[in-house]
């Protein structure tokens, strides 16, 4: 009896909390429905369909290089990534197509310098991330760097959110070539906007001249004129919050140039800080609402806004519900950032543009193969991988699933490679290769560059796994279309992809622990549409691409080893 009361008392205080909850949001002029919709957090709510996808020149096919993380973690220093640059190109791998050499976290001083740019660690890199950059280009390599989309990095250092347009600007200036964006200590945009009283603009120096008030806007959804007996006028624009609804003006202006707005709001203690976005002519502004704990109810906020001569389209709107939401807008922030700071550093200096390759690396918490060809060039799929074979097979269901966002310029991420580090067999290093290069995936190599000279054995194996040139080509294919699962089963996964050329890459990839036969008919390859496979008169040549071998058949026999794999080029 004693527990039904207490469960009772449980579920009276949480709609006790959960009432109070709408009726403070109803109170301020918000929609307490469109809230809710926030428990979606993976679901991205914003059009973007019309959007056009992200697009800043680097080449269409997938990033190939190294990069620190996975063989020096958070001890490196400039001479060990100059080491490891000349160690690329020494070895072959850089003939072979790899060609950027990327560091990761705790390359960064935990100080800004005097102008608030982000430098390199004082004493690991003392050259400066220039003068390295320098000294890499010169190996015929570019230099990747990291960041994170958070107040820090994952390893606490100095991160990006809200120094998104100083920091791209750094890094291109640096002559950067890549930025892996983390997710560390991110701080996610909330749907909550406070009522807005009115606007007021005006060129910096003189009086307003052009006040937007409610009575004046144009509304769309649930978006309206709405009562507020705190705010001097009593009225103002409300129900803009969590996708709610937009508020428009049409304001016109005898000259072009910069004005300054003055957003006059409702301020909002229970809901703390607030977000809104202010479009004008298509160009974006973020406004944050800080918490208010002084005495008065109303507060102002200020931004500088460019306007054009003649009439300019002002709306006031907040589309953030979920995650992905949230997600989708901060890492769009940095693409654009970073895309925009190329461009200029370029017609700035008057030489050759180099631009910066984006990868998302959000962890696919927000599903950024939904929304990632809007932002960047390449999206992490899952969390980190590790050198341990049913990780590597994890990340691998996940990603393999999802081949029909990889495109030209846009890629699946399923992270970095983890060949040659670990306790991974021969077979599970070369499986682990194929696979990424069949699902057209950023090659990015995690091993020690510097010991492949060293002529041992399996410095040998690990340089002919890693410059297969015919698996290369497969991952480097111009169509960008990441291989089909066509059969799934517990032991053995059967994955095809169409090449520009016509042909098909076929692969059997054994999960078991045992060796399997295999059996294939190849005619039966068109039934997948996906693969726009033709079917032959007589005998399709083969090429087994790990054995080399060649020959003509209609069908396939092989044993594949426990935790390996058959790969084919499949031609007519």
């Amino acid at each position: 009896m004693t527990a039904l009361i207490c469960l009772i008392a449980i579920v009276a205080i949480i709609i006790v909390v959960f009432l109070t909850w709408l009726l403070s949001y109803r109170a301020d002029g918000k929609c307490p429905t469109c809230a809710l919709k926030h428990l979606g957090r993976g679901k991205l709510t914003i059009d973007i369909k019309d959007e056009p996808n992200y697009d800043n020149n680097v080449s269409p096919t997938p990033i190939m290089g190294w990069s620190s993380w996975n063989l020096l973690r958070n001890h490196i220093d400039e001479d060990a990534i100059y080491d490891t640059a000349k160690a690329m190109r020494d070895s072959g791998l850089a003939a072979a197509g790899y060609e950027y050499i990327n560091i990761d976290d705790c390359w960064q001083s935990t100080m800004r310098d005097s102008d608030g740019k982000l430098q390199g660690d004082l004493e690991a890199f003392p050259s400066g991330i220039e003068e390295l950059c320098t000294r890499v280009n010169s190996l015929g390599l570019k230099l990747g760097i990291y960041s994170s989309n958070g107040t820090l990095t994952c390893e606490d250092m100095p991160a990006s959110l809200g120094n998104e347009e100083l920091d791209a600007k750094t890094f291109a200036s640096w002559g950067i070539e890549y930025v892996k964006y983390d997710f560390c200590h991110n701080k996610k945009l909330t749907g909550s906007t406070p009522i807005i009283e009115f606007a007021d603009i005006n060129k910096p120096g003189e009086r307003s001249e052009i006040r937007l008030r409610p009575d004046h806007a144009k509304y769309t959804g649930k978006a309206k004129e709405v009562k507020c007996d705190e705010l001097p006028s009593k009225r103002g624009m409300g129900l803009i919050n969590h996708g709610a609804g937009t508020a428009s003006f049409n304001v016109d202006v005898p000259m072009s140039g910069d004005y300054i707005m003055t957003i006059h709001y409702h301020k909002s203690i229970l809901h703390g800080r607030q977000y809104l976005q202010v479009v004008i002519n298509g160009r974006l502004y973020e406004v944050y609402m800080p918490s208010g704990f002084s005495m008065s109810h109303d507060a102002k906020v200020q931004l500088e806004v460019k306007l054009d001569s003649g009439d300019n389209k002002i709306t006031f709107q907040n589309p953030v519900v979920t995650m992905a939401d949230s997600s989708y807008i901060q890492y769009k922030r940095m693409g654009d950032a970073l895309r925009d700071a190329s461009r200029a550093w370029a017609a700035f200096t008057g030489g050759e543009e180099k631009p910066i390759t984006f990868s998302i690396c959000e962890w696919g918490f927000a599903h950024p193969w939904n929304w990632g060809r809007k932002a960047g060039n390449m999206w992490r799929t899952t969390m980190d991988i590790t050198p341990k074979w049913r990780r590597i097979k994890a990340i691998y269901n996940k990603s393999v699933d999802l081949y029909k966002f990889s495109g030209p310029g846009h890629v699946n991420d399923p992270d970095m490679l983890e060949v040659g580090n670990g306790k991974l067999t021969d077979d599970e290093n070369r499986t682990h290769f194929t696979l990424w290069c069949m699902m057209a995936a950023p090659l990015v190599l995690g091993n020690d560059l510097r010991r492949l000279a060293d002529g041992s054995s399996n410095s040998r194996f690990l340089l002919d796994t890693l410059t297969n040139n015919s698996l290369i080509l497969i991952d480097q294919d111009p169509l960008v279309k990441a291989a089909k699962r066509i059969r799934k089963s517990p032991v053995l996964d059967i994955l095809a992809r169409p090449l520009a050329n016509g042909d098909t890459a076929l692969c059997f990839f054994n999960k078991s622990g045992k060796e399997r036969p295999v059996e294939f008919e190849l005619d039966s390859l068109q039934d997948f549409k996906y693969l726009n496979f033709k079917r032959a008169a007589g005998n399709y040549e083969i090429h087994e691409l790990w054995s080399d071998d060649r020959y003509a058949d209609t069908k396939i026999n092989v044993k594949i080893p426990k935790h390996g794999v058959a790969v084919y080029r499949i031609s007519q």
